[in-house]
């Protein structure tokens, strides 16, 4: 084989994303909060950006036009984003096109005495109106920890254990005692561990640093609790059983009867099997509309946004004026075309987002109108390329239109998602939504004899009689993704012996 080194000269026809069109795409994905804090970072980087009320640049005359002398050419206007043209190398090459494209305005902004001092008062008021930190599982162990007449060194391994649990896991002890101690602890150090084990589950919440699912139970029983004896044997030997609704079962190895097995089983469902799970914080984000939807008068959906809140941008009157004025130097003009062309494509880009939205958010109702009537069971199979074949742009487009957005409807504030769903075909050749499938199978399930629950192959059976032929294991995919026990679990055996 010859190897040979040398120069070789190849032409090649490479596509580059154009910073105007990554731009725009990133104003589109942005919700309403984050759009809203985009144009504040934005004014705070850029001296151009004004907020009015009125455009002073706009004639009198509306059907008069205004040409700005510094607004980008048409050769760079084709760069944005719209509707009339399918961009598909350009959208399935963004993510990969972001770490190529340099930061094109990185000029450092310093912002005025008068805007600091805003930003501090805003600060502050944002501190003095957080929500007080929620107390910890940890914190409210310790604290009725300290309040216990204990040895010093009890408490120490107390606090030990209690450093521990995890509200996430229900607040059980996953950690041996042994691994609390020193390699070479003795066997009084492992006693003393112990005996600060039994301070700590004795705290509230009850059940609290338990070992294991039996452990949590038998800490929570009391004597005085009705069939005490009944519950401790069904907790320490046929919690599988009971879990699997295996009622003959335990009253075979019990001797039991059905009727007392049932009642014991009620009690043990009012137990907590996980204590320490009340203690997990929950965020709840907070949910702004960036679309409404609102009916006619001949009762026709029709979409509005909800960006009021979104300010008004045009670009300073003063700095177009300097950039016309003799006295300014070359550096001047230079930094000034730089934040004209960056205000420009902010203000595009919004306006963008703007039209994008409007219109894919219209086309998503049209398509959903019977949803909006009639309710969840009426929604209908919709997929992203349908909305993008109707609105006219690409799939990608849509796909960032509707991400992390929310509409008001008069059936609640539901995410732009929650329309798109698959679905499967009736034997009429209709089309029907996995949801209508789900809410049927909700429908049959709560119907049934529970004496005789359906089993999975019914249920296809049943919901064929409603014209939905659906597969045995997607019946039982979505029966457990709802939360539905199998057809021996639904078994009433009480029931049966009636």
């Amino acid at each position: 084989m010859r190897i040979s080194m040398g120069f070789e000269q190849r032409q090649q026809q490479v596509q580059k994303l154009a910073p105007r069109m990554i731009q725009s795409m990133e104003i589109l994905q942005l919700p309403l909060l984050a759009l809203q804090e985009r144009v504040e970072q934005e004014m705070n980087e850029n001296p151009l950006l004004e907020v009015q009320d009125d455009d002073p640049q706009l004639p009198d005359d509306p059907e008069e036009t205004y040409e700005n002398p510094d607004a980008p050419t048409e050769s760079e206007r084709e760069l944005v984003v719209d509707n009339d043209h399918d961009n598909q190398d350009d959208f399935e090459r963004l993510l990969n096109m972001k770490n190529e494209l340099p930061n094109t305005f990185d000029e450092p902004f310093r912002k005025s005495s008068n805007q600091m001092q805003e930003e501090g008062d805003r600060r502050h008021d944002l501190m003095a109106n957080a929500e007080a930190h929620p107390e910890s599982l940890n914190d409210f162990l310790l604290h009725q920890l300290a309040e216990l007449d204990i040895d010093t060194d009890v408490e120490l391994m107390a606090e030990r254990i209690i450093s521990t649990l995890d509200a996430r896991d229900g607040g059980y002890l996953r950690t041996p005692l042994s691994d609390l101690l020193p390699s070479n602890h003795t066997p009084e150090d492992l006693e003393l561990a112990k005996r600060a084990l039994a301070v700590v589950q004795s705290l509230e919440p009850t059940g609290i640093a338990a070992r294991d699912l039996s452990e949590c139970l038998l800490l929570q029983l009391s004597d005085k609790d009705p069939y005490y004896e009944e519950m401790k044997t069904l907790i320490t030997g046929h919690l599988e059983d009971i879990a699997g609704n295996r009622l003959p079962a335990i009253q075979r190895k019990t001797g039991y009867s059905l009727d007392k097995i049932q009642k014991v089983k009620d009690e043990l469902h009012s137990l907590n099997p996980k204590p320490g799970a009340a203690f997990m914080e929950t965020y709840v984000p907070t949910v702004t509309p960036d679309v409404i939807v609102e009916q006619d008068d001949e009762g026709q959906y029709k979409v509005r946004l909800d960006d009021d809140r979104v300010p008004t941008l045009f670009i300073s009157e003063y700095y177009r004026q300097r950039l016309q004025d003799p006295s300014a130097t070359t550096e001047e003009r230079e930094y000034i075309k730089q934040k004209i062309n960056g205000a420009q494509w902010l203000i595009d880009s919004i306006e963008q987002r703007r039209s994008t939205l409007t219109k894919v958010s219209q086309a998503i109702v049209d398509h959903q109108k019977a949803f909006l009537d009639l309710g969840p069971e009426a929604i209908e199979p919709l997929k992203m390329q349908q909305i993008a074949d109707r609105v006219g742009v690409h799939v990608t487009t849509v796909s960032r239109a509707v991400d992390d957005k929310w509409i008001q409807t008069a059936r609640g504030i539901l995410p732009l998602k929650r329309f798109f769903v698959g679905g499967t075909q009736t034997e009429d050749g209709d089309d029907v939504a996995w949801d209508t499938i789900r809410i049927k199978l909700q429908e049959v399930i709560d119907n049934e004899d529970k004496s005789k629950p359906l089993s999975d192959e019914d249920i296809v059976k049943e919901l064929k009689k409603h014209g939905m032929t659906v597969a045995r294991r997607t019946v039982t995919k979505y029966r457990k993704k709802m939360g539905i026990p199998s057809s021996r679990q639904r078994r009433d055996w009480m029931l049966e012996n009636k």
